[in-house]
């Protein structure tokens, strides 16, 4: 009697329990279902929702989500730039793929010297910025024309100052493996010698002269044939600009260009120019960085 009484009490609490029926979350989701999602995401917006749980966040560290991110020949790029991976202990295969693309997102530096670099945006567009010391410069070791400035404003932390000069010409080149797609050329210039008095900037424009007469002639050509050509006056002295001097187009590997930059016109001199680097981005994220 006593266990029948039992009985029906626990049966009665179970039945006039609250519990309901059990519930499915996104935590429910396989991790192989959530990685797909996370494919279609920026990576910005990846490693927010990977703080959602722990399968989330498991997801967002696998490879199928990160090598969607990556340009198409980062393979390339890890064989031929090694400084991508010197410091990991076995090789570049040892790499998962959100390592790859958070070591590509850094400034990574090639050539003989440190005054070439390239990264990637978050967007999957690799960036290549070329330093003044990586150029060609017309009387660029006389220190009458030309003289080395250090800065914190430049990538490389060192600009040319041109103080006065007849004949101005700059010439540049490359050869890089850069993913197909197309591509934008500038040359990042600035009137006026920067500099800092008591934490601010300050820019001295009293040697500028000579730029408002005759333009500036900027070239550009690749080994497949294509040109490109731009010229501006130099008007707006103060601050950095990229001038714009044109577009190429990559579907085959490794791409060769020269670029240029000249005032040859004799009839005056010029001064009080700032000469930075040169700066390739792809196309569709040019307007970024155009500043005029």
């Amino acid at each position: 009697m006593g266990a029948t009484i039992s009985g029906l009490v626990d049966h009665e609490k179970l039945t006039s329990s609250n519990i309901g029926p059990l519930e499915t979350g996104l935590g429910d989701l396989p991790e192989s279902c959530i990685a797909l999602v996370l494919t279609h995401l920026d990576p910005i917006e990846i490693c927010k929702i990977s703080r959602v749980s722990r399968t989330f966040h498991q997801a967002s560290l696998t490879d199928l989500v990160w090598e969607s991110k990556l340009p198409q020949n980062y393979q390339i790029l890890l064989k031929n730039y090694k400084n991508l991976w010197s410091n990991v202990s076995v090789d570049s295969d040892s790499l998962t793929k959100k390592e790859i693309f958070v070591r590509l997102c850094r400034p990574n530096h090639f050539g003989s010297s440190n005054y070439k670099a390239f990264w990637m945006e978050k967007n999957r567009g690799i960036c290549v910025c070329i330093s003044w010391k990586e150029m060609k410069i017309t009387g660029i070791e006389d220190r009458r024309y030309w003289t080395h400035v250090s800065s914190d404003e430049s990538r490389f932390n060192t600009f040319a100052f041109l103080k006065q000069i007849w004949w101005v010409e700059v010439e540049g080149n490359l050869e890089f493996e850069f993913p197909a797609g197309n591509y934008s050329v500038f040359f990042r210039l600035q009137l006026g010698k920067t500099s800092r008095r008591l934490g601010r900037r300050i820019c001295t424009v009293d040697q500028v002269h000579g730029w408002n007469i005759k333009p500036v002639q900027f070239q550009l050509s690749t080994s497949n044939g294509q040109q490109a050509s731009a010229q501006y006056y130099l008007n707006e002295a103060g601050k950095w600009i990229n001038y714009y001097v044109g577009d190429f187009v990559v579907d085959s590997m490794p791409t060769k260009l020269k670029f240029s930059m000249t005032q040859i016109d004799c009839t005056h001199t010029k001064g009080g120019l700032c000469l930075d680097s040169v700066l390739i981005i792809p196309a569709h994220i040019g307007p970024k960085y155009v500043n005029f």
